[in-house]
């Protein structure tokens, strides 16, 4: 059921992302992949940061649609420098 929620969670915080640097969006497979390593993008800039968003569902989706923004606004930096 974690991995499920898992899913959810990404694919909710890619979305939001994907609305929040005004993007069109991936698709829903490319929201959740957007959202899963923004969750993990995320969780690594809190713990270095010393923030803790408590945990829990909220909590899940606020870390990972913070790193999705982040990884977002990277991918948006590299595209255009091309």
């Amino acid at each position: 059921m974690n991995f499920l929620w898992f899913i959810i969670i990404g694919g909710v915080a890619g979305w939001i992302a994907g609305r929040i640097m005004k993007g069109g969006g991936f698709g829903v497979l490319g929201n959740i992949v957007v959202g899963i390593i923004g969750g993990v993008i995320g969780g690594w800039l809190f713990g270095l940061l010393g923030i803790s968003t408590g945990g829990g569902l909220i909590g899940s989706l606020i870390t990972a649609v913070i790193g999705a923004v982040v990884l977002l606004f990277i991918i948006g930096l590299i595209r255009k420098k091309k």
